[in-house]
């Protein structure tokens, strides 16, 4: 008789999350390596890139998923859930750094940038980095995450809803007041204004 063992890497997020709740390891592993380090670059984007802090976080919410696997409702996608539990982690941090009053304002520009042989627009790209960075460093938590969850983790307007928990027209709304305040904030990078 042969017994059945799944190949991890083909399964499901969802069916994944039912063999962690059975306490299988390598479902964990394989959650743990498709999702660490994009959950690590959100809680960079959105936490000052405080590394440290980042680190913290992811760590957390796995011993989270450790320790209540069953929290997870299997109708649902995955994906935006443990979005959804990183956001609010990061909603309580932004609370907790508002009480000590220790907020940094100094995010550093994110590496978007490869190296380039025209280093003429090397410069430019660096320089449109930095001010992206500064501008979304400025705008307030609800309008940064969305505009991160869509821009940077390619979510769709329906998975930004859901990992929010906000409907899909205050997504549409709160993703055009970003755009709209960056255009016009970083409007000296657009080639029209040039």
């Amino acid at each position: 008789m042969r017994i059945f063992k799944p190949q991890y890497g083909k399964l499901p997020d969802e069916e994944l999350l039912v063999l962690i709740a059975k306490g299988d390891q390598r479902a964990f592993d394989e959650v743990y390596s498709r999702y660490s380090q994009p959950l690590f670059g959100y809680f960079m984007k959105l936490l000052a890139r405080d590394k440290e802090k980042c680190e913290d976080m992811v760590h957390d919410l796995f011993a989270k998923i450790i320790r209540k696997p069953d929290y997870f409702d299997v109708k649902r996608s995955f994906r935006t859930w443990v979005y959804s539990v990183a956001s609010n982690m990061c909603k309580n941090e932004y609370k907790r750094m508002a009480v000590r009053k220790n907020v940094k304002n100094d995010i550093e520009p994110a590496e978007f940038i490869q190296s380039s042989s025209d280093t003429l627009k090397t410069v430019h790209e660096k320089s449109f980095s930095d001010s992206l960075c500064h501008e979304l460093n400025k705008m307030d938590e609800k309008h940064k995450s969305v505009f991160i969850l869509r821009h940077f983790d390619g979510f769709s307007m329906k998975e930004i809803a859901e990992a929010l928990e906000i409907n899909e027209g205050t997504v549409k709304s709160r993703l055009f007041y970003a755009t709209k305040s960056l255009a016009g904030t970083l409007k000296q990078f657009n080639p029209i204004y040039q």
